[in-house]
Formats: C-alpha cells, sequence, structure tokens
C-alpha cells in the first residue's frame, strides 16, 4: 500500500470515530430531553393548559401573527443580501418566496431539509451554479448567527437570564460568555472593514467578506429577527417578567436546540423555558404559550410554505 494511501486511511479513521461519536450524542439528547421534559410535566394540570389557550384574546394572536410575518419577511431578506453579495440575477420577487419556503422547512425540520436541501434544488432550478447557492447560504447561514452574536453577547453580559442555583454555570459564567461571543461578533466586523485579505478557503469552499456596510445590515437583520422571535412569546404570556429575560430564555433555549439535533427544537424549547422560569410562571401557562408559539410561528408558516413549494416546483418546470 502507498504511504499516500495510507495517510488518507490514517485520516479517515479519526474522522469515522467522530461521527460516530456525534451520532451517539444526538441519540442520547433525543432521549434525555423527552425525560427530563416528562419530569418537568408529569404533575402538570392540563385543564389549566387548555384555559390558559383559550383565553388568548383575537387580538393578541393577531398581533403575534403579524409579528410572525414581519420576521419571515427579516428572515427572507437574508437571501436579498446574498443576491447583493454574489450579484447573482435572480429577481427579488422569486427570491423571497423561495427564501420563505427554505426558512419554514428550516425552523421545522432541520436546516439539512430547508435551509441545505430545498435551497440548494430551488436555487439550481433558477439557474445558479452550485458554487453560488454555496456563497448564499454561506451568507445567510452568517447573518442569522452575527445577529445571534450581538444579541445573546448584550443580554448575556447583562447578567440575563437570573439561572437557578442548581445551574453550575452560573451568572458569573453566563456573563463570560456574553462578553465572549460579543468579541466574535466585534471582530467579524472588524475583519469586513479592515482586512487586507479578503478571501479564504474552509473545507474547499471559498469565502470572501463583505464590506463593512454589508456586515452592519448583516448584524442588523440577524439582531431584529431574533428580538421578534422574542417579542411573540413575550405577548403570549403574562407581563411577569421583562422582555429582555424572555429574549435571553429564548437565545438560551435555541443554541441547546442546534446542539441537541432535534427538528424545531422540540422539547428542547420548553424544557429549558419550564427550568428557568418556573419560578415567575406556572408550568400551565408557560406550555400554553409555547404551545400557542409554535402553532403561529412553526405549523402556520409551514402549512403555507408547502403550498409556497408546490407553486415554485409548477413554475419551474
Amino acid at each position: 500500500m502507498s504511504q499516500a494511501a495510507t495517510a488518507s486511511n490514517s485520516e479517515k479513521k479519526p474522522r469515522s470515530k467522530w461521527i460516530w461519536l456525534k451520532r451517539i450524542v444526538t441519540i442520547g439528547f433525543f432521549i434525555l430531553v423527552p425525560v427530563l421534559l416528562y419530569t418537568l410535566v408529569k404533575n402538570l394540570d392540563w385543564q389549566e393548559v387548555k384555559q390558559a389557550l383559550t383565553s388568548y384574546k383575537p387580538t393578541t394572536l393577531l398581533l403575534v401573527g403579524l409579528i410572525a410575518l414581519v420576521s419571515y419577511l427579516v428572515f427572507s431578506s437574508y437571501d436579498l443580501v446574498a443576491k447583493r453579495y454574489t450579484g447573482h440575477s435572480v429577481p427579488s420577487r422569486q427570491v423571497l418566496p423561495l427564501a420563505f419556503v427554505c426558512y419554514a422547512f428550516t425552523l421545522n425540520l432541520s436546516s439539512w431539509v430547508g435551509g441545505v436541501g430545498l435551497r440548494y434544488r430551488l436555487y439550481s432550478k433558477l439557474g445558479l451554479e452550485v458554487s453560488t447557492i454555496t456563497r448564499i447560504l454561506s451568507l445567510c447561514l452568517i447573518t442569522n448567527w452575527l445577529g445571534y452574536l450581538f444579541v445573546a453577547g448584550v443580554v448575556f453580559t447583562m447578567g440575563l437570564p437570573a439561572l437557578p442555583a442548581s445551574v453550575e454555570i452560573g451568572a458569573t459564567g453566563l456573563r463570560l460568555i456574553g462578553v465572549a461571543i460579543l468579541l466574535v461578533g466585534v471582530g467579524y466586523l472588524l475583519a469586513c472593514a479592515f482586512s487586507k485579505r479578503r478571501t479564504f478557503h474552509i473545507r474547499q469552499q471559498e469565502i470572501t467578506l463583505p464590506t463593512l456596510r454589508m456586515a452592519l445590515l448583516q448584524a442588523g437583520l440577524g439582531a431584529l429577527n431574533w428580538s421578534l422571535m422574542a417579542l411573540l412569546i413575550y405577548l403570549l404570556l403574562p407581563d411577569k417578567v421583562g422582555y429582555p429575560t424572555i429574549l435571553a430564555v429564548l437565545l438560551i433555549s435555541s443554541i441547546a436546540g442546534v446542539i441537541t439535533h432535534i427538528p424545531a427544537g422540540l422539547g428542547v424549547l420548553e424544557t429549558i423555558f419550564i427550568t428557568l422560569l418556573q419560578g415567575q410562571y406556572s408550568k400551565g401557562t408557560l406550555l400554553a404559550a409555547l404551545i400557542a408559539y409554535r402553532a403561529l410561528y412553526f405549523l402556520m408558516p409551514l402549512a403555507i410554505a408547502f403550498v409556497v413549494y408546490l407553486v415554485l416546483e409548477r413554475r419551474a418546470r
């Protein structure tokens, strides 16, 4: 066997072990999260949940629905920024519905179904090359998580949310995390502003830094969208804790959902909210608000996106 083949096999072994480790951890979370959620809600008064759901005023649900619409418009505008970044010629009137479909599927069925699979399929049918679609996807991902870095950095640095004494990381640890991720976000902006080297290669993919103006637009859109998502839950809960606390809890639950790889963060969102806010709200009230949130921000847009997807496929043919 040649030295090149031996080196290739030696590289594949650690990679294979890492893949299996990720699978084991994912399966572990799939088991652990339902167990934790069951422990939290096993004595839940479901009549309270039903009463809380039926007590929402139509005006509240309408307002939440409108905010969800604005959030998806902001989400979809990530692809408009990517259009300017890549310079592709697909009209904006086609980009927006395509992006809406991808984000609705992403939130419900994980990024590999919506953010990756559908985006490659739909953009390729509009004539874009794989390399261009990859650059679009990369910029959209950076936009989303750049906004997360700035919003989470600020609220965590403020010491929000107030963590229970049983949580090992503690308030000081959360503040340090806030400062660290805020510095990462600032570092990206500084790189876009002053880096002399504009193009990098990561895993055989070429990434070009955008201008500072575009990077600031990314940060603003990403931060706005995360803020709108938290506002939905805040409006569905009684006014007992401030909006920044709800925002902070949502940010923690979102990163936990990414780590666990559970589609839509199902069970993760509920576990984190009940764990961190059960001292301020009853479990029934929290669960009712999260059920309404999932219905209005996840399921309803998914149903609409499915119809839009069928229309896009028909037009593409």
